[in-house]
């Protein structure tokens, strides 16, 4: 399928322009409350809070992940970046990620994290494996900018959005009266479990992106120390999915991830 830069007239200049105004519009949107507007996503998250709800101080890394998406988005756009076929075949699935997350902060402040939220987040996933694979697909060697602020980045992001889609789906679930009763910490330990593995498979097939592995851990650290100190059950998954996640990481550095990542 033909790139919009070359079907339509300023479709370059709009591809490159779109990824600034969306990383931009993520990070406004989560003041929506502060205008009157919704309710905060932390009140929002704690009133469906499940055994798999990261710990609080988890979600400081939203500042670095916003930090990243700007980087990226300035950085795809200099005039020295404009033919950079990496960047070219990602800027609309990470625009896509961004507003993605622009969506599901506004209407998670304003509904709640009910089954549409659900999906919008795994649009935004969706688009942020799409440029996982392409940046383990990717044959010629990584230039410093485009690991720092592309790799980097937008990996990072995809880390924390998969294991958000997994919290996001648990509370929607206690959003909408799903209730598992007795059965609640078994499984919730299953999601987590399920979770870890499917980061080892894509850990395993995309060279050990480092970034992406690192910041799963990240959440699963948070979850082991909220839910993890309240189940056992939830504490025991956690390690678990920790050591397929390591696993996968190392496994896909040695297939030559190393050298893809680092040069």
């Amino acid at each position: 399928m033909a790139t919009l830069s070359r079907t339509a007239p300023g479709g370059d200049s709009l591809s490159r322009l779109a990824p600034i105004l969306f990383a931009i519009l993520q990070i406004l949107t989560p003041v929506l409350p502060q205008l009157g507007i919704g309710d905060p996503i932390g009140d929002q998250s704690d009133s469906v809070r499940t055994l798999i709800t990261p710990a609080g101080w988890a979600f400081s890394i939203w500042s670095v992940l916003y930090a990243g998406s700007l980087a990226f988005a300035i950085y795809q756009a200099l005039p020295a970046q404009r033919h950079n076929p990496l960047l070219r075949e990602i800027r609309w699935p990470a625009a896509g990620a961004f507003l993605g997350n622009a969506v599901w902060a506004a209407y998670t402040q304003i509904y709640g994290l009910s089954v549409i939220s659900t999906a919008i987040i795994l649009f935004t996933l969706a688009c942020l494996l799409a440029i996982y694979r392409r940046f383990a697909a990717w044959k010629r060697p990584l230039r410093p900018g485009e690991r720092w602020c592309a790799v980097l980045a937008l990996s990072a992001l995809g880390g924390w959005l998969t294991a958000a889609s997994i919290v996001n789906i648990a509370a929607s679930l206690q959003f909408h009266g799903v209730e598992a009763g007795d059965g609640a910490a078994l499984i919730s330990a299953a999601l987590v479990v399920v979770g870890g593995a499917i980061v080892c498979a894509a850990l395993l097939r995309g060279r050990g992106n480092p970034a992406y592995g690192v910041v799963f851990l990240w959440a699963l650290a948070a979850i082991f120390a909220a839910g993890g100190q309240r189940a056992g059950e939830v504490a025991g998954a956690v390690v678990v999915a920790a050591v397929l996640v390591i696993a996968g990481m190392a496994l896909g550095l040695r297939r030559g991830g190393t050298a893809h990542w680092f040069g």
